[in-house]
């Protein structure tokens, strides 16, 4: 079979199981034996005549009980006409039990008309009725009106033909009452009527529940014929109770008892195996059922049987009755009425055909879908035009064409096995399916041709994407195709877009995490020489704030394309997000440790030394460096752990000094918890009022004199251990700045402040009038919850004159707009508060600050100090920062003065005041008091014994420690 054979070749459908044969054969036993019965006389005339009666009533009394109960069980849409069955088998079965009464009991004649004979004429109304039930109704006025008229056609042939042959001499039989004349015609006259019936209707029975029907009006005909027998003259005179003819009538019984019950099944389930039978039946185009047809000539085989009539009384000899003139003439009529009702209908019917057909065409021929019929073999027999806008090729090119040839050789084996999967199926349960494939484009197709394949696709042309709907139609397909081409284009980039980082084009966080979890659970699992690379750029953040986030951007697109380069072929680089990077080194099965340690640094050294390379951006070169942290995917690790894992190492490369490549140990986790465990108890910390505020004293070089107090906040952990704020704000988040550390700063800036204002108070009416040192940052002086009013009510709030407040300006932002600042500080020294600049001489931000800000006091950065007595170069350099510090008027306050040699180093350079172990640490409040109260710290002298002679530029000569060391070496942090 070719390809297009068999892509639409079909299996055969699984029919239902065929309907058991033991209730037919026990309905034939039983009928069979009935007739042999009555041809054998039933052995005696008594038992011929009880069975006649009796056994006809029996009969008919079991057809009424089925058809009642089957309507009394069965919730049909036909209920009513087996209930009016089971009345009428009822009626018959009375009327038998009647002559029976007298035939067997009373052993007398029937007389006529009888009880009898009224049950038997009651037989044909409801029976009449019950076939109008199980008729399909027509849906017009013209079509009730032709039934009529086709009932009538059949009862006219029948009436004028029984007549001629039988009726009229019945009629005229002499000696008999009116009733028993009128009860000799009702008989004949009610069977024409329902024969006509049982013919006009049986061409138009419903499809629903067809066997009970057929076997319904099958009884119905076997009754009917055995009237007709009875009624005429030949046997009328003849019978007798038990003989053949019986047989018919109990055979009727038996098949109306056995009509409800054939092929029972539920309304839903008959429409559906009939709708399932009209599928497996398709006819040929053109052919039309005989069913049909024969009841196109029902009303012509009428017009025959009645002029038949007419016919054989003229053949006869006889004069043609006025009866069968008349009955002739109304059927002719009728005939006449039908055939015109048909031809209106039929020009109505033609004019509605032609108007659906012209509505169908200009659908199927203006629709923007290509509509393709393919037959059984496969072959296109009907192609819409728009075949030419969508496929680019003209529809009586396609027309012919075997489909599967269109179809790319790729997706034809899905396709042919869809479509054999979807002619196996039932069409009630499936009744359409939807195929996606590559379709065969033409150089005609507006647009190009789709996704051009070189192996595949014809001289300009090319594939497109086609999306078809398929029915079924006579034996073959239909295909409703649209081209979604751009659809799937789309759907591409939209995953693609999903798993890549929009900037860079690398694959993203979660495309890499996938890669990962592939690398470490699929069947590579085993190479623990597998590893994960975090890379980290430093100093992109001032790359942003300085040149512009535009320069940003183009430094990670220059940045991650420098990665991919220099990945292997088989590694992976992504965008985890930010100026964050990562790259997946997969193994080559090397088992040597200190091998594979090696491979793996020398790769992440490469990549640290080509993303720290000058960047080229807007003219000028941007420098970075790259912190890089690996992590192995040791046995037993997931996805998550080998990230995090690769992660930590890489903060603790930046930790180190950034620009390096760190190598993951297990001791960066436990640092890592601790941290979080230390985080977790910071968070509640102030809320419990675990923070205690020292202050250190600011003393006078010369003197020794305390002149303020520096405010400083200490966490007191429950295991006993200081924290300063730097190591409290840089716990958690592994020292990041996040909004919950900005958060924890601003509330302990606020009450640092607050505290510090309140203590102070309290000294100042004890008598201690000292000034208090607070230090924030310009974020917190810039904060809208401390506005200079909210400044100044703090101050009033505890009575502390504004004067004995020192804000220190403890770092400078950037970021923080000079201006702002300058704003800020100049309405908090109208209000009378003196501000200092602490830090002073540490970087380029404090030289900005000093020449734009009002400054009143300079805190001198401990870097200054430390190495002031063994450098010379350091000594100058302070000692110029010094007069700077004069020549503006500010005063100057050294940090950090631990040793004696720096105050002697520093007041010989001009230094006023200084703070340090020198003097005192920072002291709790009641050994502040002492300090206070006493005044004044001794101070070292230039010439006394035991002390260091400081020159000018060169290194001080030591000698043996005096005794001035011992009082100002121990740093009485802890309370008493």
């Amino acid at each position: 079979m070719s390809a297009p054979g068999a892509m639409l070749s079909r299996s055969p459908a699984q029919t239902s199981g065929a309907p058991s044969p033991v209730p037919q054969v026990a309905l034939a036993v039983v009928c069979g034996g009935y007739a042999v019965g009555s041809t054998m006389g039933w052995g005696s005339p008594r038992v011929a005549a009880i069975m006649g009666d009796f056994g006809l009533s029996f009969a008919a009394l079991v057809a009424a009980v089925s058809c009642g109960l089957y309507a009394r069980k069965y919730a049909t849409p036909f209920r009513p006409a087996w209930v009016l069955f089971a009345i009428s088998s009822g009626m018959a079965g009375l009327g038998n039990g009647v002559w029976g009464w007298y035939e067997v009991v009373r052993t007398a004649e029937v007389p006529s008309p009888s009880m009898a004979d009224f049950c038997f004429l009651l037989f044909a109304p409801p029976a009449i009725v019950g076939l109008l039930v199980l008729a399909k109704r027509p849906v017009t006025r013209a079509g009730w009106v032709c039934l009529g008229l086709d009932a009538w056609l059949i009862a006219g042939s029948l009436l004028t033909l029984s007549w001629s042959l039988a009726l009229a001499h019945t009629a005229h039989f002499q000696g008999r009452t009116v009733a028993q004349s009128a009860l000799s015609l009702a008989y004949p006259l009610l069977d024409i009527v329902l024969v006509s019936m049982v013919l006009a209707l049986h061409f138009r029975r419903s499809s629903v529940h067809r066997s009970a029907i057929n076997t319904a009006i099958a009884a119905l005909a076997t009754t009917v014929l055995c009237d007709a027998l009875f009624s005429s003259p030949l046997l009328h005179d003849h019978y007798r109770s038990g003989q053949i003819l019986d047989a018919g009538w109990f055979a009727g019984s038996m098949l109306f008892a056995y009509a409800p019950w054939v092929g029972r099944r539920t309304g839903a389930e008959a429409a559906a195996e009939e709708a399932r039978l009209a599928a497996r039946r398709p006819q040929p185009s053109g052919s039309r059922p005989i069913a049909g047809s024969l009841a196109a000539l029902t009303p012509y085989l009428a017009a025959a049987v009645c002029t038949l009539g007419i016919l054989t009384n003229v053949l006869d000899g006889r004069r043609i009755d006025r009866v069968v003139l008349f009955t002739g003439c109304t059927v002719v009529l009728a005939l006449v009425v039908r055939q015109g009702i048909m031809l209106l209908d039929n020009i109505t019917l033609t004019q509605e055909l032609a108007q659906k057909e012209n509505h169908f065409r200009s659908l199927v021929q203006g629709s923007s879908d290509v509509i393709m019929i393919a037959a059984p073999t496969g072959v296109l027999r009907y192609v819409s035009p728009a075949a030419a806008g969508v496929y680019g090729r003209d529809a009586e090119e396609l027309v012919g064409s075997e489909l599967a040839s269109l179809i790319h050789p790729e997706d034809l084996g899905r396709v042919v096995h869809e479509v054999r999967r979807f002619l196996a199926a039932s069409p009630e349960v499936e009744p359409t399916t939807r195929i996606e494939c590559r379709f065969r484009a033409g150089g005609k197709r507006a647009g190009g041709g789709g996704t051009s394949h070189a192996s595949g696709a014809e001289s300009g042309g090319g594939w497109l994407n086609v999306e078809s709907t398929v029915n079924r139609h006579h034996g073959g397909l239909i295909f409703n195709s649209r081209d979604v081409t751009e659809r799937v284009r789309l759907q591409a980039q939209l995953q693609h877009n999903a798993s890549h980082d929009t900037l860079t084009d690398l694959p993203n966080r979660a495309l890499f995490t996938e890669r990962v979890t592939k690398a470490v659970t699929g069947r590579r699992a085993t190479d623990h020489d597998t590893a994960v690379l975090y890379i980290d750029l430093d100093g992109f953040k001032q790359v942003n704030d300085t040149i512009g986030h535009q320069a940003g951007d183009e430094l990670l697109i220059q940045a991650a394309r420098r990665l991919a380069e220099s990945v292997r072929a088989g590694d992976i680089a992504a965008r985890l997000g930010g100026d964050e990077f990562a790259a997946l080194i997969t193994g080559d099965g090397t088992r040597d440790h200190a091998a594979r340690e090696y491979r793996i640094l020398e790769i992440a050294d490469r990549l640290r030394v080509r993303l720290s390379e000058p960047y080229r951006i807007d003219g000028r070169d941007v420098r970075v460096a790259a912190s890089i942290g690996v992590a192995f995917a040791e046995p037993g690790i997931s996805p998550a752990g080998l990230l995090r894992n690769a992660d930590l190492a890489m903060y603790r490369a930046k930790q180190a000094g950034k620009g390096r490549v760190e190598l993951y140990a297990p001791q960066m986790q436990d640092e890592v918890a601790h941290r979080a465990e230390l985080a977790s108890k910071l968070r509640t910390a102030l809320q419990d009022g675990e923070f205690a505020l020292l202050h250190q004293p600011v003393v006078e070089l010369a003197s020794g004199k305390i002149t303020a107090v520096a405010a400083h906040a200490r966490w007191r952990s429950a295991e006993g251990i200081l924290f300063t704020p730097a190591e409290f704000l840089r716990v958690g988040d592994r020292g990041r700045l996040t909004d919950e550390g900005g958060e924890r700063a601003a509330e302990l800036g606020r009450w640092q402040l607050e505290e510090a204002v309140e203590q102070a108070a309290a000294r100042h009416r004890a008598g201690h009038q000292v000034p208090v040192a607070v230090r924030l940052s310009a974020r917190r002086l810039l904060d809208r919850a401390l506005t200079p009013k909210a400044i100044e009510a703090l101050l009033a709030r505890h009575g502390l004159p504004s004067g004995a407040l020192v804000l220190e300006l403890s770092e400078s932002d950037p970021r923080i707009p000079l201006d702002d600042l300058e704003r800020r500080l100049v309405a908090l020294r109208r209000l009378g508060i003196r501000i200092a600049l602490d830090g002073f001489g540490s970087g380029d931000a404090a030289m900005n600050a000093l020449r734009r800000l009002p400054i009143d006091v300079l805190r001198l950065d401990r870097g200054l100090i430390d190495g002031v007595v063994e450098s010379a170069r350091l000594h100058k350099i302070t000692a110029g920062l010094l007069r700077i510090t004069s020549d503006l008027g500010m005063h100057a306050v050294a940090e950090g003065v631990d040793l004696p040699e720096q105050v002697l180093a520093l007041r010989s350079m001009g230094c006023t005041h200084g703070m340090g172990l020198a003097f005192s640490g920072p002291l709790d409040e009641s050994r502040l008091r002492r300090a206070l109260t006493r005044g004044s710290y001794p101070v070292p002298d230039l010439t006394g014994q035991g002390r260091a002679v400081v020159l000018s530029g060169s290194r001080p000569v030591r000698r043996s420690a005096g005794a001035g060391a011992g009082e100002t070496g121990a740093s009485p942090v802890a309370p008493k």
